[in-house]
């Protein structure tokens, strides 16, 4: 029977059996001829099965406007949610893409403001039609009770604070982002945005994704709702889920789910069976356990992988906004990952 200082032992051992497992698993080295010729690959399939993908997302809404009266939308649904994924995928603010989009008129015939560019980040038909295609992305890839992991980082909102630079002088206070009176509550909400996604080990796509203003965990739970479609057999979360509440809030989400958390070191082996067999997972086999565990550093990469491409702020104001901007973030990277 697995007792907790048992626990607590390996715990305090934890640095070293880590730096041991590290010597023992050198990291690959990289092909990068044969890394760019698949990324390569990657954006042509991506660009390729974009309309394709839209075209079907919208073929299966079925949408009836209460009131017919009113201006003809300058813009089919499709071309808003074309002109929104293609602002991000050019990183151009929202007078630079209406400005664009006038020169392309001479091809297209479409001329419209920056303000429709805008709106279109809080309009449901578009939102609906992402969602839509998230479910489509997943389902071309066969994502099913999906081996992941989780990781959350934050977006700027202003270009004078940059999220990894003050999360490495704050450490995690960043991530519950405390705040000593309402009016740094203000001042930091404008700062920064959390968000968080669970992607599949085995396709690297994103199977849920959450943001917040509050906190990481705040976006966590967010991404999980989101995750249940899909569904999940395993998970790696951070030391900053490490909690008994994280493992049976999978088990109540979820049902079956191995969670592989690194225990704090005051953990106890009091709780639900799922919190105990996991510990007894960690305990009996820490360098297995491992392997498991630092899977999720695909994770790490993927975020690594969006900020490059998409950048580290976001430029839009609003709270449903900017949540719409990440999950455009997130449907690119699951194009990305579709070949």
């Amino acid at each position: 029977m697995l007792r907790t200082k048992e626990v607590r032992r390996v715990t305090r051992l934890l640095d070293e059996i880590v730096a041991e497992y590290k010597e023992e698993t050198p990291k690959a080295k990289r092909d990068w001829r044969t890394y760019e010729q698949r990324l390569m690959l990657r954006i042509r399939t991506a660009i390729r099965e974009l309309e394709p993908l839209i075209e079907e997302a919208v073929g299966s809404l079925k949408t009836a406007k209460a009131e017919k009266r009113g201006k003809k939308p300058e813009l089919t649904l499709k071309q808003k949610t074309i002109l929104l994924l293609l602002k991000l995928l050019f990183d151009r603010s929202n007078r630079e893409m209406s400005a664009q989009i006038m020169a392309f008129s001479l091809l297209s015939g479409i001329d419209v403001g920056y303000k429709t560019v805008e709106r279109l980040y809080s309009d449901e038909e578009v939102l609906m039609v992402l969602h839509n295609m998230h479910a489509l992305l997943l389902k071309k890839k066969g994502v099913e009770r999906a081996d992941c992991s989780g990781d959350g980082t934050g977006y700027s909102l202003t270009v004078r604070k940059h999220y990894a630079t003050e999360a490495e002088k704050r450490k995690d206070r960043v991530k519950s982002a405390k705040r000593s009176s309402r009016d740094s509550k203000k001042k930091e909400k404008m700062q920064f945005v959390y968000s968080f996604k669970l992607m599949d080990l085995d396709t690297r796509m994103y199977i849920g994704y959450g943001t917040s203003f509050k906190s990481e965990r705040d976006a966590f739970l967010k991404a999980v709702k989101m995750a249940r479609a899909a569904g999940i057999g395993s998970v790696r979360l951070d030391r900053y889920f490490s909690g008994r509440s994280c493992v049976d809030l999978f088990k109540e989400e979820f049902g079956d789910v191995t969670v592989y958390l690194i225990p704090k070191r005051n953990a106890t082996v009091r709780g639900s069976w799922e919190w105990k067999r996991m510990l007894k997972r960690f305990a009996e086999d820490t360098k297995g356990y491992l392997r498991e565990y630092f899977r999720r550093n695909q994770s790490e990469s993927g975020f690594s992988e969006d900020k490059r491409r998409f950048g580290w702020k976001v430029a839009q104001k609003r709270e449903d906004r900017i949540d719409t901007a990440d999950f455009c973030t997130a449907l690119w990277h699951n194009l990305f990952w579709l070949k």
